[in-house]
C-alpha cells in the first residue's frame, strides 16, 4: 500500500502488490499447473501494471524462478510487470532433507540458502536472482531482506554493531545499483518494523515494507505515527502479512509459526471474539 505521497521513483506502483512465496512452497508444494493459475490470476487482477513482489529466500530461489517461467509462459510484456527482488539470501546446493533456513517452512525444496548481508554479498544476491528470474524480466525494486534477522543473529553487541556497519555497506551497493539505472528504487523489507525506521534514519530509502506489524491484531500506537511520517517524508510503504501469515483469516500459523491452542490460547480467543 503506497502513502499518500509517494516519491516519483513510485508513483505508479499499483495499490496491491502480489507476493509470491506460495510459489517457493511455504507450508505446502502447490503443483506447477497451480502455481501458473496463481501467476495468470496476478495479471488478470492486476490490470494494466503488475507488482510483484518476491525474494530468494522463498524456496531458495524457487519463487523467482517460477515467476520468470510463468510469465514467459503467458507472454507478459515486461514493461507491464514491476518486481521486487528482496535481496540478503543466496542459493546454495542442498547438503540435507530440507533447507537449514526455517525449517519446516519449505516443501520440497530442491536448495538451501544462505544469508549474505554486505556490500559484496548482497549483489551476489542481486545477480544470482537476475539469472534465476531469466530474461527478459530484470527486479525493478530492490531491498535488504530480514536485516531484523541479520541483527538478531549477533554474538554479542559488539557483533551486532559491526553487523549494522555490514548492512550499511549492502545499502552502498544498492544506491549505486540505482544511481547507475540498474533499478528504480530501493527499500527494506523487515518483520520488526523498529529495525526498518533504523535503517530508514540512517539510509535514503524509496520505500519499506514491514510483515506483521501493521494488522487488526497488531497495530501500535508508535507504528502508525511512524507510518504517518513516512508519508511526509514521500516514503512508500507495503504492508504485508496483514492476517499474521494467514491466522487471522483460520490459517494455523501465526508470524510464521505454527499456533496451537494450548501454547496460544489468547490468539485462538482473540480469533473466536
Amino acid at each position: 500500500m503506497p502513502s499518500a505521497q509517494p516519491s516519483s521513483t513510485l508513483a505508479n506502483l499499483p495499490r496491491v502488490v502480489f507476493g509470491s512465496s506460495a510459489l517457493g512452497n511455504l507450508y505446502e508444494a502447490p503443483s506447477r499447473e497451480r502455481k501458473l493459475a496463481i501467476t495468470r490470476a496476478w495479471i488478470d487482477e492486476g490490470g494494466s501494471r503488475v507488482a510483484i513482489d518476491s525474494a530468494g529466500k522463498y524456496g531458495a530461489g524457487l519463487a523467482l524462478e517460477m515467476i520468470g517461467e510463468n510469465l514467459r509462459t503467458l507472454a507478459i510484456d515486461p514493461a507491464r510487470v514491476t518486481l521486487s527482488n528482496k535481496l540478503g539470501w543466496f542459493r546454495t546446493p542442498l547438503q540435507g532433507n530440507e533447507p537449514t533456513f526455517e525449517p519446516g517452512a519449505w516443501v520440497d525444496v530442491a536448495h538451501d540458502a544462505e544469508q549474505r548481508i554486505s556490500r559484496q554479498g548482497i549483489l551476489d544476491c542481486w545477480e544470482q536472482g537476475v539469472e534465476l528470474l531469466g530474461p527478459p524480466y530484470v527486479p525493478q525494486l530492490v531491498s535488504v531482506h530480514d536485516p531484523d534477522e541479520f541483527l538478531n543473529a549477533a554474538a554479542n553487541a559488539d557483533d551486532r554493531a559491526k553487523r549494522y556497519e555490514e548492512l550499511l555497506d549492502a545499502y552502498k551497493s544498492l544506491r549505486e545499483l540505482k544511481a547507475g539505472g540498474v533499478v528504480q528504487g530501493v527499500g527494506v523489507g523487515s518483520k520488526d518494523w523498529r529495525v526498518a525506521q533504523a535503517i530508514c534514519n540512517d539510509v535514503e530509502l524509496d520505500w519499506v515494507m514491514i510483515a506483521n506489524c501493521f494488522t487488526l491484531y497488531s497495530h501500535s500506537v508508535e507504528l502508525l505515527a511512524w507510518l504517518r511520517e513516512l508519508g511526509k517524508r514521500g516514503v512508500a510503504v507495503v504492508n504485508s502479512g496483514v492476517f499474521n501469515a494467514g491466522f487471522l483469516v483460520g490459517g494455523k500459523f501465526f508470524n510464521y509459526r505454527e499456533a496451537t491452542p494450548d501454547a496460544d490460547p489468547e490468539l485462538f480467543q482473540w480469533r473466536r471474539a
